[in-house]
Parts: structure tokens; sequence; C-alpha cells
């Protein structure tokens, strides 16, 4: 009896141990190159990683009530993140799906019928038959995962799951970054317009002038024309700034979920002040960037589709057991009339299949191949994006310092320059270029500044979403 019970004990453990195999390779993900530091801004360094930091909603620091609403209302109603919702909720019930070949499948079956059988059936005894049949019964059938086939299904399945709730939050990013770009360009045409009518308002008044000063015998006929060409100018760049921000409302009204008819944004006037970035660091972004994420998750994926393609060589081994009431008539659940079954069932390992496995094995060996090396190029995008990023905040910096000094001075410029023709000691030559080179400035310097904003939101976006801590605002910041 106690070499029974070690017998038992013996088969189980071996039953375990081969339950605990699996063909799947080791894991190790792709490994990339990681810079040091960001070169475009001394002092971002190597840190530890902050992927338990919370991202949003990071659209707070512009301090803009309205684009908050915007963001909230994205949320609710894109259909862009509706149909990545969408998709997630599909991974997540794949992944069930796989998951459930784990556990035994259990099932019941009934069946009433009247049978004939043939007189001339094989050893027939008696003649034709006809009877009666009722069966009440259920099975039980469990697979043994002995090379693990299922449980690297499973593995994939789960690491797509994953894969797809990365999906959902860059989606999710992508769109709130959308929302914030259009709507700074939307307020830097805002800005284009006011400069644009106040022009106007200045040209008319000059064109004004100058027409009094023609009746007067003053000024002569260029001057008239060529204010009037200043201001007919000026005019069709209102249209123009007019279009092109009916333009921008109508895409913030897709994005956010909402006919273009009826949405509407108010013009406001805004002081474009980017905030300061928050530190980011490359081993942040690794852990930060949902692409990367999914990436990674991808390479998982894959690399357990090797274990299942594995698997294929050896033979599977199914539990069963079945049982139940059969009778042709009478009382149906009585002891005599039980049936019962018990044992497992084997698959027979096939010799021969044409090369069909080992091609399968190929293909899945390709597969991984294939989204590691887009696992490496999602990360060298990652840092690229950053650089990028880091460097236009650097550069638009800058640029707005000296396009505003310009703008300052060339409106000093066109005020001199009105201010000496009135006085006859200019011709309205110099009042033109003056104006013209004075409005084409401020343009200069509001286009710069909406650069700046776009290149803010853009960084937000590299670095996978806000965070907490702040760096050194840049210099013009």
């Amino acid at each position: 009896m106690a070499k029974a019970a070690a017998g038992r004990a013996l088969t189980g453990a071996l039953v375990l141990a081969l339950g605990a195999c699996s063909m799947a390779p080791d894991y190790q993900p792709p490994q990339t190159a990681a810079p040091a530091a960001f070169k475009e801004v001394a002092g971002w360094i190597m840190a530890a990683p902050r992927d338990g930091e919370g991202r949003g909603p990071w659209w707070d620091a512009y301090a803009d009530p309205t684009l908050a609403d915007l963001e909230a209302r994205a949320a609710k109603a894109s259909p862009t993140l509706a149909a990545a919702l969408a998709r997630y909720d599909a991974s997540r019930a794949a992944a069930r799906v796989e998951r459930s070949d784990l556990l035994p499948e259990a099932g019941v079956n009934a069946q009433a019928s009247r049978e004939r059988r043939s007189a001339n059936r094989p050893l027939a005894v008696g003649g034709a038959q006809t009877f009666d049949d009722y069966i009440v019964g259920g099975s039980i059938d469990y697979e043994l995962d002995l090379w693990g086939r299922i449980r690297n299904r499973v593995k994939a399945a789960q690491a797509e799951s994953d894969a797809s709730a990365s999906d959902l939050a860059s989606a999710q990013l992508s769109l709130q970054a959308a929302v914030a770009d259009a709507y700074f360009r939307l307020r830097g045409l805002d800005a284009q317009a006011q400069v644009l009518d106040r022009s106007v308002e200045a040209f008319a008044r000059a064109y004004d002038l100058t027409s009094k000063r023609h009746d007067g015998g003053v000024a002569s006929g260029i001057d008239v024309n060529r204010a009037r060409t200043v201001l007919g100018n000026a005019r069709a760049q209102v249209a123009t700034i007019a279009n092109q921000r009916a333009a921008t409302e109508h895409e913030i009204a897709a994005l956010v979920g909402e006919l273009a008819s009826g949405f509407s944004v108010a013009p406001e006037i805004e002081d474009f002040a980017p905030p300061a970035p928050p530190a980011a660091t490359p081993s942040d972004l690794l852990q930060r960037r949902p692409d990367i994420a999914a990436a990674e998750r991808r390479v998982f994926a894959a690399n357990a589709r090797i274990g299942v393609a594995k698997a294929a060589f050896f033979p599977s081994l199914t539990l069963g057991a079945a049982g139940g009431w059969e009778t042709t008539g009478g009382s149906l659940l009585t002891t005599p009339n039980t049936f019962w079954s018990l044992g497992p069932v084997a698959s027979l390992l096939t010799i021969f299949d044409g090369g069909r496995r080992n091609a399968q094995v190929k293909i899945s060996r390709a597969e991984y191949e294939e989204v590691a090396a887009d696992y490496r190029g999602t990360v060298l995008t990652a840092f690229r994006q950053v650089e990028d990023s880091i460097a236009a905040m650097h550069h638009l910096s800058s640029a707005a310092v000296a396009q505003k000094e310009a703008a300052d001075a060339a409106q000093r410029t066109s005020d001199i320059a009105m201010s000496r023709y009135r006085d006859g000691a200019a011709g309205y030559l110099d009042v033109v270029t003056a104006q013209t080179d004075a409005l084409d400035a401020r343009r200069a310097y509001i286009s710069v500044q909406t650069q700046r904003m776009q290149a803010s939101v853009a960084f937000v976006r590299a670095i996978g979403g806000g965070a907490s801590t702040p760096v050194q605002a840049m210099a013009g910041s």
C-alpha cells in the first residue's frame, strides 16, 4: 500500500513537472541604444524611473479654461477614442477566451428518441427492433498543458491585451495633443486677426490722410494708390486669416466629436506663455511612452507564440470523464441505468507533415524579429521626437525674443515715418515701407509664439504625458 501511495505521488510530481514545461525562449526585452542625456538641454540626465507618476490633466499647466473644456469634451465624445476603447475591450475579451483553456470544460446533455434497428444489421439477434432511448448525462474534459502550448497562448493574448491598453493610452494622448495644438493655432489666428484689424484701421486713416493731401495738391496720385494698395492687401489678409480660423475651428469640432456646423469657439486674445517643461530623462521615456510600452508587449507576445509553435512537435494529453443515465423505458434516474467512462486521450505524434510545423516555427521567429525591430524603431523615434521638441522650444524661445525686438523697432519706424510724412519731411513710400515691415514683423512674432506653444504640446506628447517636476524655464519663456 505504501508502494502504491509512493507511485501515485511520483506520478503526480511527474505530471506537475511536465506541466511546468514551456517551449518559449527565455524572454529578454530587445536591447536599444539610450543616450545618457539629451543634448539640447544641459543637465537632463538619467534618473530613477517615474512610471507611477500621474500624467494628467497636463493641459492644466496652461491655465486655460477653454482648453480644459475642449479636452473634457474630446474625452467624452471623440469617435477616435471610442474606436480605440472598443479595440481594447475586444483584446481583453480575446485574452479571456485563451485563459478559458486553462480550466476544464464541462457540459451536460439530454436526448429522447425512438429508434429502429435493421433486422439485417451485423450480428443481428432477434430481427428488427424498435425502441425508445432516453439519455441524461454530462462530461468533463481537461487538457494537460505538458509543453506550455496553452500557457504561452494565454501569455501572448494577455500581452496583446496590455499592448492594446497602451494603444488606448497612446490614442488618448494623441487626441489630447491634437486638441491642444489646434487650439493654440486657433488662438494664434485670433492674434493675427487682431493685428490685421488694427492695421486695416491704421491703413484706412493713412489712406484718408493721403487722399486729403492729394485733394489739397500736396500728395501725388502715386501716394494715394500706394495707400490704397497697402489697405487692400491688409483687408485681403483679414479674409485669409478668417478662412484659416474657420478651418481650424472645424478641425477642433471633429476632434471633440461634434458637427462643425454647430460648433464654435469664441475669439479671444491670449498672452502666449508656454509653461516650464516637465523634467524628462531617457530612463523615464522608456517607461512613460505608451507606444513604447505597447511595442514591448508585442515583442513579449511574439516570443510566447514561438513556444506555441514549438509545442506542436509534441503530443497532447486530455483527461476526460463522462457519465449519466440511459434507459429504454421506465424510471430514468435509477442505479441500473447509470453509465460512466474515465480515462486519458492522447493525440498521436505526427511523424511527417511535409515541413508544416518547421515552417510555422520559422514564421513565429520571423514575426518576433519583425516586432523586435519595430520596438527598436519606436524607441529611436521617441528619442528623436524628444530631441526635436526640446530643440524647438529652446530655439523658438530665442527667436521670440529677437522677433519681438524686431516688431517693436518696426512699429517705432512706422510711427516715425507717418509723423515725418504729416510734417512733409518724408515721402509716402517711406510710410508704406515702414507700415508693411511693421505688420510683417508683428505677424512673424505671433507666428513664433504660436510655434512655441505647439512645441510645448509636442514635448508633452513626446515624453508620454505630463509630469509633476518642472525644470528650469528656458530663456525667453
